[in-house]
């Protein structure tokens, strides 16, 4: 009775997808968050009969006689669309309008890529993400500072008590990939690049079709909180008719167990 283990292979499946639903809900108000999406595919097929094949009366077959044996995850994918902006009014806070990534510096040396723009100075005053890592490559305010203006094109200048004009002290690069669904999520709203996303390329912003930045706004979630709802309530029932039919299954075998009674 194979319909056991078909059924068994879409529960399966539906409770991979109710993981990446429950996960998008979860960060539904983490900054720079971008949602993820399953993507399933058909397994094996049991050939039957061919299709084109001759049949006894000597006549060519139209349709073959496969069936199928369940499905499997294929890929979950982060779907990099455009979150909303909200407007924090706070100098540190930068969102990316368009492509492109932030680059931060991990503590072994790896440069990592966000679009989590919710940055702080450390006691040193560089600009670090919250878990203290910094942006790059490195910008420092000093301490006597009064105000931080960070123009669209990524230029960082301060305001200094004496000083008639603002003082730049750096600029903000980012970093686009020909595929960024293929990043690697490590957490922390990092990315690291694969061989599937391809080497990135950097850039100031504004430039070579990247973004531009725009002060005192993050980018949200770009989750659906409407969509995950309804995606939610159809793995539900897709979980709950795959158990159906492994109960139907069991029916028929004791149907047919209990033949000699």
């Amino acid at each position: 009775m194979q319909a056991l283990w078909i059924a068994a292979t879409g529960m399966k499946g539906q409770e991979l997808r109710i993981n990446v639903i429950s996960n998008n809900l979860a960060n539904i108000n983490t900054s720079g968050f971008k949602a993820s999406r399953i993507d399933f595919e058909d397994l094996i097929y049991q050939s039957l009969k061919a299709a084109g094949a001759t049949s006894a009366a000597g006549n060519q077959i139209p349709t073959g006689m496969d069936i199928g044996l369940g499905v499997r995850p294929a890929a979950v994918q982060k779907l990099f669309l455009q979150g909303d902006y909200h407007q924090t009014q706070n100098p540190l806070d930068l969102a990316i309008e368009g492509k492109g990534f932030f680059k931060v510096t991990m503590p072994d040396g790896t440069v990592a890529y966000t679009r989590s723009g919710a940055f702080k100075l450390d006691s040193e005053g560089r600009l670090v993400t919250s878990d203290g890592y910094p942006v790059d490559p490195e910008i420092v305010i000093p301490p006597e500072a009064t105000s931080i203006t960070i123009s669209s094109d990524g230029t960082v200048s301060v305001t200094i008590p004496g000083q008639i004009s603002a003082q730049e002290v750096g600029r903000l690069e980012l970093a686009d990939f020909v595929n960024p669904a293929g990043l690697k999520a490590i957490g922390k709203n990092l990315f690291l690049p694969t061989a599937a996303s391809g080497d990135p390329t950097t850039g100031n912003p504004g430039e070579d079709g990247l973004g531009t930045i725009a002060q005192g706004f993050l980018e949200m979630s770009n989750v659906d909180l409407v969509t995950e709802l309804v995606e939610m309530i159809m793995a539900q029932r897709a979980y709950e008719i795959n158990g159906k039919v492994i109960q139907s299954a069991d029916d028929m075998l004791q149907t047919t167990a209990n033949l000699k009674r």
